[in-house]
Order: structure tokens, then sequence, then C-alpha cells
């Protein structure tokens, strides 16, 4: 993703504030007077590099960046977890050693699932022991249904072995947690931090990264745009103001974005979360009413205050490749399938209507970058402006008898199969729009712009619950959004059971 792909086209707009141009990063990073774990970094760890529109901005050369830097420790841990079932291969042998073998792996599967390989700020075993049994019981269940499937016949349950196995993973978790710690005290395992707020909660938890490196977090500073507490009571820099957080995001790349408590409005943080989505830090809130929030086993915590990561953003999961994978396959067959009938189709448009069968307008998609989106014509507009700024032609006299039906059944919208299959969209997703429009509904709805964080669709979440055409643009937002925190396959096949459970009815 480019630079400025990854700033909203409304962060774009602001600069850097005044605190950040009279101290930049470089600077910040060599002041002797500097509070804090970042005044231990070296000049000459760090490397000038041309940042967007030529600007020179300071990066640490030996920076670690994106999955690589979030997944080290957890690559650690699952590399003795494996040894350690090996180990318990080894000393429980016998004639199922197949089938313990499938235990083992089906194991380590459900550990994987039970989210244990996350990587933790603070890492317990104990706490980790009851899911760590938990998975030694579902590998064991699992295995003795495949077996039984497959073979016809079980096999004895192994009590020796399922605790030598749980022993095993306990004595491999006890010395992983001790070799990550190890490796995060000497920096080598260490991620970057950029604190949300600059008050007491946001301080508390830049100190205790200083003061526990084991956990495994590197301060750059705080971004607030009304600090609560003075620079000097802080243990790092204050980078700027929350406005200018496009930009540090893109000069210091922080691991981490972690939301402690500030003066600004919870609306705003939502924005402000919806802006890191679309890089690839990790996002963690400090709960609101902290003091008497009980941590759960998905929970962190820093030095006793806790912390929620939330969720990844859909389109930085591993399954959303296969959503791009169903895109391929599901258009390309569609194409097809339905070549026949978008050949009628063309035939009857150029005879009713005339020359220019595929109509081509621009739209905007994922991160706000424009492409050509292709439809069957119903109308011709009498200019090209008009066809870019009217809002709707549904009453349109100009609209033949085929175009009203080509709309009526969405039949209009068939050659958009090809923006699916040429990467332009998905099958589903938000709705695009024209750029005149989507500058007008930018700037009069604040949640509007985080729909473009993921590619558009043929169809969408707001479009089966009936809002297109002229309905609220609040509530499509509002419905967009929606789909994009809660993203998985089966709500997109969902959508498109629905979508053409609509088609099939003529209801458009």
């Amino acid at each position: 993703m480019s630079a400025d792909n990854a700033i909203s086209p409304s962060a774009k707009t602001h600069g850097v504030n005044g605190a950040s141009q009279a101290l930049g990063p470089t600077d910040r990073a060599t002041d002797s007077t500097m509070i804090g774990p970042i005044a231990a970094i070296p000049a000459q760890a760090l490397s000038s590099t041309e940042g967007p529109r030529g600007r020179i901005v300071a990066r640490e050369s030996q920076r670690v960046d994106g999955w690589w830097a979030r997944s080290r420790g957890a690559l650690c841990i699952f590399a003795i977890d494996v040894a350690a079932t090996a180990a318990a291969l080894f000393i429980v042998r016998s004639e199922f050693s197949r089938a313990l073998l499938l235990t083992s792996v089906f194991t380590l599967l459900s550990v994987a699932a039970l989210n244990l390989y996350r990587g933790k700020f603070t890492m317990s075993i104990l706490d980790d022991l009851p899911r760590l049994a938990l998975a030694v019981l579902a590998g064991y269940g699992i295995s003795s249904v495949v077996v039984f499937f497959w073979e016809g016949s079980g096999f004895p349950l192994y009590v020796s072995f399922a605790m030598v196995l749980l022993l095993a993973l306990f004595i491999g978790r006890t010395i992983s947690y001790f070799l990550v710690r190890a490796l995060r005290r000497r920096r080598i395992l260490s991620a970057t931090a950029l604190i949300i707020g600059a008050g007491e909660v946001s301080a508390a938890l830049g100190h205790a990264m200083e003061k526990l490196p084991e956990q495994g977090l590197h301060l750059i500073g705080f971004a607030d745009p009304d600090p609560a507490l003075p620079a000097h009571a802080l243990p790092g820099p204050i980078l700027g103001s929350t406005d200018d957080l496009a930009q540090l995001l893109h000069d210091y790349r922080p691991n981490h974005v972690i939301i402690g408590f500030s003066l600004m409005p919870e609306s705003q943080l939502i924005e402000l979360v919806r802006l890191c989505d679309r890089e690839e830090s990790e996002i963690s809130v400090v709960p609101r009413l902290f003091e008497m929030t009980s941590r759960t086993g998905d929970s962190d915590e820093l030095n006793g205050i806790p912390l929620t990561t939330l969720r990844r953003a859909p389109f930085r999961s591993p399954s959303w490749l296969l959503k791009r994978g169903m895109d391929i396959v599901v258009s390309s067959l569609a194409l097809l399938v339905l070549s026949p009938l978008l050949g009628i189709i063309a035939l009857l448009d150029r005879l009713v209507d005339g020359p220019g069968i595929v109509f081509r307008q621009q739209r905007v998609g994922i991160d706000g970058n424009s492409f050509e989106v292709l439809k069957f014509r119903s109308m011709r507009p009498a200019t090209a402006e008009e066809g870019a700024t009217k809002w709707n032609i549904k009453n349109d006299d100009r609209v033949s008898w085929l175009g009203k039906i080509l709309r009526k059944s969405s039949m209009d919208e068939l050659p958009q199969l090809w923006n699916i299959l040429r990467g332009d969209m998905s099958l589903v997703g938000p709705r695009p729009e024209r750029p005149h429009f989507t500058e007008i509904f930018r700037q009069s709805y604040p949640r509007y712009d985080g729909r473009h964080r993921v590619p558009c669709g043929l169809t969408g979440w707001a479009q089966i619950h009936g809002l297109r055409g002229d309905t609220s643009i609040s509530e499509r937002a509002r419905f967009d959004n929606y789909y994009i925190e809660n993203w998985s396959l089966w709500l997109d096949i969902k959508i498109m059971l629905r979508t053409f459970g609509t088609l099939t009815k003529g209801s458009g």
C-alpha cells in the first residue's frame, strides 16, 4: 500500500502542528533533555528518507515493521510447542502412534484456535494452563472422531499420553516465555508503541513500558490535541495532535497504537481507530472504568492496567485472501454462464437505445481511489456532467422500457462482474459512489469515509436492508461500517444469498 493511500483524504489536508514542527523526529530522538526510552536511540540509528511530497522524515534504520514485528515472539512459542509435542510422542510410543500424532496436530490447532499464539505483553503460564488443558482435550476428541470414521474403530483413551502432552506443553511454554522475556529485555523482540492521550493513565502506560521492558513495548511518544499533563511529566515526547495521526503513523510506523484516556469525545476516537485500520499497527484500548474491569483470557495488561486489543481489520486477516479468491472464481463462472444473457441484453440495448451499449462512469473505491465502473446503459445522459452529478434517474422520461426492466431487475449491473474479476470491486462491499457525491457526503456525514476501508461491492449489507436509491445516506454509512467491522466469509455468503432472493422476487 502506498504512503498516500495510508492517509485518508481528510487527514492529508492536515499539517503537523506547531509542536511537531518545532521538534522533528530526529530532534526528538537526540535531544539531551528527553525523558524516557526514546532518548536512548543514538543519532546513528536514524536515517533520513524522503517522505510524501518530498518532505524529509526520520526513521529508525533498525525498525522492524508489520507482521514480522508482531509475530516473532509467537513464532518462537509455536516452535517450542511443536518440539514439546514431539517429545511427548517420543516418550509415549504405542501401536496407535498415528492416532497419537493426529491428536498432537489437532491439539496444536486447538491451541491456535484458543488464541494462545497471540503475542501478549504480560505472559503467564498459569493463566494459560486451563486453555492448554482444554486444547489437549479437544485434540483428543477430534482425533477420536476422525479415526473412527476413517478406520471404523476408535483407539483407547491414553490418559498417560494426555497427561504427558499437557506436561510437555506446560514445560515448553515455561521455557518459551522465559526466552521471549529475555529477548524483549534486550530489545531484540521489542515492538514500538504510540499512545493516544497524554493524561495520568497514558503516562502510567508509558512508565510501565520503560520500567518493564520484558513486556516488549518501546515507547515512541504521545499524540493528544489537549494534553492533560505537561511534557516534563510524561515518559516520552508529545509528537503532535491526533489531527496529525495519519502523518505520525506514516513517519514513525508504530507496531502498536494504544488508546489511553484523553479529553476527546468517543466519536472522534472511532475515527482515529478507523484511520489506524489502514496501517499495520495493532490497536489496543484502555477500557472505561478500567479499575472495575475484570481481566478475561483474551485481554491483556500493562503493569496492572487492562488493555483490550481490538479485532484486526478484516482486510488484514488471512481469510481476506479467500474473499479475493471467491471473487475471482464466482465472477469468472458468472461471466461464463451468463454470457448468453449478456449477449441478448447487449443486442436489445443496441436495438432499443442505439449505439453505446456499455455505460462507463467514475466511481470511488478503496482508499478513495477512483475507477471506471461498467453498466448496461439504461438511458443516455445529455452531458457527461449530468451523468456525474445527477442523483437519480428513476422518473426520467428518457429511460426506455428496456432501461426500466434492467434497472428494476438490477441486470444493468451485470457488466460489473468484469470490474470484480479485474480487482476494481468485490462481490460484496459498500456500493461505490460518484466522486461528486462522495465529496458532499464526506463533508456532511462523519462516518461516511469509513466505507472506503475495503473494496466496494456489487451488493452489500446496506442494499439487502433496502438502503439503495433515495434512502438515508447516514443509514447506508452505518450499515456499511457495520459490515466492515463484522466481516466474515459467511457474512459475504449470506449477503449474496439474500441478494439472489431479492432479485428472484424482482424487487431490484
